[in-house]
């Protein structure tokens, strides 16, 4: 079937992309396109066109699975250059979406009509390239340089408001149909005797390059697809329009080729391989609208907000009325907060606000469709809570549990139904964060682990399936690494060096100052339950406990790591430098950042290959996820399991090696990672075999 159709009436073509489901512009429809455009430049019935999507949206932009591979002629700025040289006028009508190159194709059109609620962008820089269809050229000489800029740099889509503010656009559209709309225009401009109107006939903008340029390196520091971007636009303000037309390509074609590119579109359909599961296609999820709630701390607060924010009916249960009112004051900062940021407006904050009771009564949750506990991370208080629930929750009704460390099985089995128990590890702030962990136990039932995936849906998370264990993927994983973080310090490196070498390499923070900002007695706490089960030979860093009894807790307290009493940002404290030198034995040495990151990192990938042959993960991609939407990973990398893949899964078994000449008990290859080098596969490898074996 063709994806571009026209049919001609009293003149005007209307020429319709119907591709579902966005309207990519893959090879047919770039093929039918050009085919099209040319039928109409020969039409001598057809004095005008308009070019519209079926469905929901304009155009989605490129075929993302294209990415990487030898494209098919016509190229997309090919068609794009016949639609602006043709010697009749091509209206665009967009509505729903104009994103990436179906936004480029809009701006090849000579004139441009949106919907109200359009969504109009250059996403490409989130994918590590720039737009490379006439996207640089053109966008700045409609809207000026420092628009554009915000645009294509940070790739943020503007409404259709503001695009025929910009000038962006031409005409704002009344209603539902746009095609109607469209034609509409289309009668107006030939009555007006309207002719083409080529954008690459305007000028080049100016302004002022360099400070853009400044702006995108403090902002996105390591990346290099903003100020490629910018290096394009500058070309286009200096050289004629078909000169900064091939330099944008050039350099679009040399971006395709960075590892960052490659990362950051893994991570793209990685996030949405998350969600597909064998083990619920085809299974009704469970119908939610009442979600219980049970702790309004700061976890519980932050899972109640999240679910009013998704228009859910909430209870959240306190032990008492003075705790209930300071939760139900959390929650209530937290939506002003979301009003302040821009995500709800004032008239939604009260609606869900009217949609929350916070009490002290657990039979207040008989007629919740989930519950989910949030209470101290303790067994005999999560198993006492979920013996009160079996005997309130209604028949049907999921349990779940929030604990990011403990065995849901055991959890599970303080109820008479095991299979509605399910573990749902939010992370905090639970309102804002992404990740979800999908806890799924060995008696949980396929349609719980169905609604818990409709629930993440719903509230806007990217959940993760998850085996039992101890820390499940994210922070059994992150055990490993901070202490080979921990060992480094213990033998010489400083605190401040591991952070400073690990935000060089991407990640937002170090792992000490995240150790500031989720507090040092969580870490103590996590110590101390691990401490009955240590290996003799397991070190154990003292300096942290240390800290922690002189009540340096983190930025809560003023000081940990960091000192917090000047700055938000804190600064290094000679006198922690003094407790961690007391807390040493024996020879210390110096470390080099790159070995910091060698060490830090092969912690990581050797637990996650341990993760995944276990079955605790389904898939490498999956770890890779959870440290991208919860763990700061930097996206560019494309998760740790995408790095282990490009650094090469033979030097982290020699590095491996390596260490193990100082430490053989906490350095041992993981089987998995030994197979895979030994047979020369990679994670993507698996990646692929067990979505083929899944499917």
């Amino acid at each position: 079937m063709n994806p571009v159709t026209t049919r001609v009436s009293d003149g005007i073509a209307v020429i319709t992309i119907d591709n579902p489901p966005v309207n990519a512009l893959g090879h047919a429809v770039r093929q039918g396109l050009a085919r099209a455009v040319a039928d109409f430049a020969g039409d001598e019935t057809a004095r005008i066109a308009v070019l519209c999507g079926a469905g929901r949206l304009f155009l989605g932009g490129a075929d993302i699975s294209e990415f990487g591979k030898p494209l098919a002629d016509p190229s997309l700025p090919a068609v794009i250059d016949a639609i602006e040289t043709c010697a009749k006028p091509i209206i665009a009508a967009i509505h729903g979406a104009a994103l990436g190159g179906g936004l480029e194709v809009a701006l090849g059109c000579h004139y441009r009509i949106a919907m109200p609620g359009t969504k109009l962008g250059l996403p490409e820089t989130t994918l590590g390239i720039l737009p490379g269809a006439g996207g640089t050229q053109r966008t700045p000489r409609l809207v000026g340089l420092d628009i554009a800029a915000d645009m294509i740099v940070g790739a943020k889509p503007i409404s259709a408001a503001d695009a025929l503010s910009a000038g962006l656009i031409d005409r704002l559209g009344q209603g539902t149909d746009p095609e109607a709309e469209a034609v509409d225009y289309a009668r107006t401009l030939l009555s007006d005797g309207a002719a083409p109107r080529p954008t690459r006939d305007m000028p080049a903008p100016k302004g002022d390059i360099a400070t853009h340029r400044a702006k995108a390196e403090a902002k996105y520091p390591g990346q290099i697809a903003q100020v490629t971007a910018l290096d394009a636009i500058a070309a286009g303000m200096t050289m004629s329009f078909d000169d900064g037309i091939a330099e944008e390509r050039r350099l679009f074609q040399t971006l395709m080729q960075t590892p960052q590119r490659a990362g950051l579109i893994h991570a793209f359909f990685a996030e949405r391989a998350v969600a597909k599961l064998p083990e619920i296609a085809g299974v009704e999820p469970r119908h939610i609208s009442r979600i219980g709630v049970i702790g309004g701390g700061t976890m519980g607060a932050g899972i109640a907000t999240s679910a009013l924010l998704a228009g859910l009916i909430v209870t959240l249960i306190e032990r008492d009325a003075t705790s209930a009112d300071a939760a139900r004051a959390t929650i209530t900062r937290n939506l002003d907060g979301a009003v302040k940021r821009g995500k709800l407006d004032g008239a939604r904050r009260d609606t869900a606000l009217e949609s929350l009771a916070t009490v002290t009564d657990i039979d207040a949750l008989s007629d919740a469709d989930i519950v989910v506990e949030a209470v101290f991370e303790s067994m005999d208080v999560k198993r006492e809570v979920f013996a009160r629930l079996d005997a309130v929750a209604k028949p049907g009704a999921v349990l779940a549990t929030n604990t990011s460390y403990l065995d849901v099985n055991k959890i599970a089995q303080a109820t008479a139904r095991p299979s509605d128990v399910i573990g749902l590890h939010f992370f905090s702030p639970a309102h804002i964060m992404k990740l979800l962990e999908v806890v799924v136990a060995d008696a949980t039932a396929p349609d719980v682990t169905a609604t818990a995936f409709a629930l993440a849906k719903r509230l806007g998370k990217t959940p993760v399936r998850a085996g039992v264990c101890d820390g499940f993927i994210g922070n059994r994983i992150l055990s490993q690494y901070r202490a080979a973080a921990d060992h480094m310090v213990l033998d010489g490196a400083s605190p401040y060096d591991v952070d400073r070498a690990l935000r060089d390499f991407g990640f937002a923070m170090g792992p000490y100052q995240v150790s500031d900002l989720a507090g040092l007695d969580i870490g103590f706490a996590t110590r101390e339950r691990k401490a009955a089960t240590a290996h003799p030979r397991d070190r154990r860093p003292t300096f942290a406990d240390a800290l922690y009894h002189a009540g340096r807790l983190g930025q809560k307290t003023g000081s940990g790591y960091y000192d917090y009493s000047e700055s938000r940002q804190g600064m290094p404290d000679p006198a922690v430098d003094a407790i961690v030198a007391s807390a040493r034995s024996g020879t210390t040495r110096d470390f080099t950042d790159e070995e910091i990151v060698r060490r830090y990192m092969a912690a990581m990938v050797n637990e996650a290959a341990r993760v995944v042959d276990e079955g605790i993960a389904l898939r490498p991609l999956d770890v890779d996820v959870v440290f991208l939407q919860g763990y700061g990973f930097p996206r560019y990398r494309g998760g740790p399991m995408h790095w282990a893949d490009a650094y090469g899964l033979d030097r982290i078994l020699a590095d491996i090696a390596e260490f193990a000449r100082t430490d053989d008990h906490f350095w041992q290859p993981a089987p998995l990672l030994t197979r895979l080098v030994e047979e020369g596969r990679s994670f993507a490898d698996l990646n692929k075999t067990r979505r083929e074996d899944h499917a």
